[in-house]
């Protein structure tokens, strides 16, 4: 297993978990397994899981991180 990829194949994940929860620990890692090509979860490191949970949930920080994105994008 490449852990230096960050998509994997669920099946291949789940064969592989120890190894890629290794990785997120350790190295803080973020890894998205996917389905058909098409990306259905992820693995991300606790620090960044309690961050998302803090503000309300996967959603709310989604509008934060965009917000942020926004402001800190310059304009020509």
């Amino acid at each position: 297993m490449d852990t230096n990829q960050t998509d994997h194949p669920i099946a291949e994940a789940r064969a592989n978990l120890s190894e890629l929860l290794s990785a997120v620990r350790l190295l803080k890692r973020t890894y998205f397994l996917a389905s058909r090509g098409k990306r259905q979860a992820a693995l991300v490191p606790v620090d960044l899981g309690e961050l998302v949970e803090q503000v309300g949930g996967p959603d709310k920080a989604a509008q934060l991180l965009r917000g942020h994105l926004t402001e800190a994008t310059p304009t020509p």
